[in-house]
């Protein structure tokens, strides 16, 4: 038995013995990213300012998403496009390339969530900068990555890794002890003066608690 089939095919499974299939209209017309989407009128724009210790120009970054499956339960936003504006011009030609290839593989489709996290491990060879509130970057392109996260965290590509409640009460008891003590109201960091930088989420938050150095901001400990 011959099925013509009359549409781009956007996605497959792999049905095993011991499923019984799905044939749900919400399944069935449930549409995924892929590059025969054409780009609409009219996309969803975020705009993100990046100003580093480096450069006299902030940068701003553009992306915009086009919305899949409107109106339904499925309904996602998708990054298509990508646009970095600064009036600083000497970085314009890495910054064109970069905001093209970022855009192509937007539009491939498929799980483009690991864009972010390769471009937060770029270092640039001649030192990274503290942003404000403490957090190291590494590189210029690292922010851009960690803008890219942000964006994504924010339309529900990547899923947040929450901590416990008792595990937030505890640091924010700790922290709020170390406050005490210290009584720093001057610094510009968010965190006890003298803490040292969290190799998980790059943080000057790594106090000694219990005996043990512990973050303060994503509550990575050196103790398990």
């Amino acid at each position: 038995m011959s099925i013509k089939i009359d549409k781009s095919i956007v996605g497959y499974s792999i049905k095993k013995d011991d499923e019984t299939q799905d044939n749900t209209p919400e399944v069935a017309t449930r549409e995924l990213m892929h590059e025969e989407i054409k780009r609409p009128d009219e996309l969803r724009g975020y705009t993100y300012k990046i100003k580093t210790p480096q450069n006299d120009h902030a940068m701003y970054i553009t992306i915009n998403d086009i919305v899949l499956n409107i109106g339904t339960e499925h309904e996602q936003e998708h990054p298509f496009e990508v646009f970095i504006n600064s009036k600083n011009m000497d970085q314009f030609q890495w910054i064109l390339a970069l905001t093209r290839v970022l855009s192509a593989v937007f539009r491939k489709g498929g799980d483009s969530t690991f864009l972010a996290e390769e471009l937060k491990q770029v270092f640039d060879p001649q030192g990274g900068y503290f942003k404000k509130g403490g957090k190291f970057m590494p590189s210029l392109i690292a922010e851009i990555g960690e803008v890219l996260e942000t964006h994504m965290r924010k339309i529900g590509l990547i899923k947040d890794e929450e901590l416990s409640d008792a595990h937030k009460a505890l640091l924010a008891e700790k922290r709020t002890a170390l406050e005490a003590v210290t009584n720093d109201d001057e610094s510009d960091s968010s965190f006890p003066a003298g803490s040292q930088l969290c190799k998980k989420c790059n943080t000057q938050a790594m106090v000694l608690m219990d005996g043990c150095m512990t973050c303060l901001n994503c509550g990575d400990s050196k103790c398990g």
